[in-house]
């Protein structure tokens, strides 16, 4: 019988690469998604089908949080989130052999904004506003299943980085035009992971049946905002850099339709359960990462 995966929410960045990345293992891998050649989330019975005899879960799914915060929108990001988790979680009660393995998405976001010390799972504080209360909600509707035949884990993910896709681009293309300066005061805390270490993780976790709960998915080494564009800088031979003031990024977020707690919030997260339980990051830090993105 083929080893079986399945990726739900799986058409974006981060589940287009594990679908490559188990593809290549010899896995069978059933996306659940909104598009037409994948399996539909209205499709109860074919959702449980695919999961049943599968080895592993993992759910990705949610409106891109790259847009306005108004009400239409905020309601979207909620629901995506929280109805596709309690769909899964309905659906593996209902199969016969459940996945051994539910790994659900979360955020750093999840913690406040902070500056004066890194955020642990045991340590860190969660904030307030309206990210982090999706957060909250989208952890909620993971475990307030009991499944005794699945273990469940959520992964409070840092800032993805990659070759293909992500905040790479916006961000490789303000460094091309000159505009890849400090953004606001700079000293904002970046808390970030190579695409490749999620990976990883994921097949850490697979492995270690002894784990659950709740898991930061961060490089050990957080950097500043001014850091980070300055190593980019560096990368990419561009010696300047403008730099972005609020005002400027407040405006500049109204005219594409986004957020600047995308780029304000100091997220500064720390992989202490990960690096305890023994995992090693590939990319350990940011010029290690950007060597592999961008070129050395």
């Amino acid at each position: 019988m083929n080893k079986k995966v399945i990726l739900a929410g799986g058409t974006g960045f981060i589940g287009k690469y594990l679908e490559n990345e188990f593809l290549e293992k010899g896995y069978e891998v059933k996306i659940i998604s909104r598009q037409p050649q994948h399996i539909s989330w209205d499709d109860k019975k074919g959702i449980i089908a695919a999961l049943e005899g599968s080895e592993m879960l993992i759910n990705l799914a949610g409106k891109s949080v790259d847009c306005r915060y108004n009400e239409k929108n905020k309601e979207m990001i909620m629901k995506s989130r929280t109805e596709t988790t309690e769909i899964l979680g309905k659906a593996i009660l209902e199969t016969r052999q459940p996945p051994e393995l539910w790994i659900n998405s979360s955020t750093a976001t999840i913690y406040r904004h902070a500056e004066d010390r890194p955020m642990t799972e045991k340590d860190g504080d969660i904030g307030t506003g309206f990210s982090v209360d999706v957060a909250k909600a989208w952890e909620e509707s993971l475990f307030q299943f009991q499944l005794p035949h699945t273990r469940q884990i959520a992964l409070r993910i840092a800032i993805v980085l990659g070759k293909d896709g992500g905040v790479m681009i916006p961000f490789k293309n303000l460094v091309k035009f000159g505009l890849g300066g400090v953004q606001g005061p700079g000293n904002q805390m970046f808390s970030w992971i190579h695409i490749e270490d999620v990976h990883q993780i994921i097949l850490f976790l697979q492995k270690r049946k002894d784990l659950s709960g709740v898991f930061n998915v961060a490089a050990p080494n957080p950097i500043s905002n001014r850091e980070f564009m300055a190593s980019l800088r560096q990368k990419m031979n561009r010696r300047i850099g403008i730099p972005s003031p609020e005002w400027l990024l407040e405006i500049g977020a109204v005219i594409i339709r986004t957020e600047t707690e995308l780029i304000l919030k100091s997220r500064w997260v720390i992989p202490e359960r990960l690096e305890q339980e023994g995992y090693t990051f590939k990319y350990e830090k940011i010029n290690e990462a950007l060597d592999e993105i961008i070129g050395g």
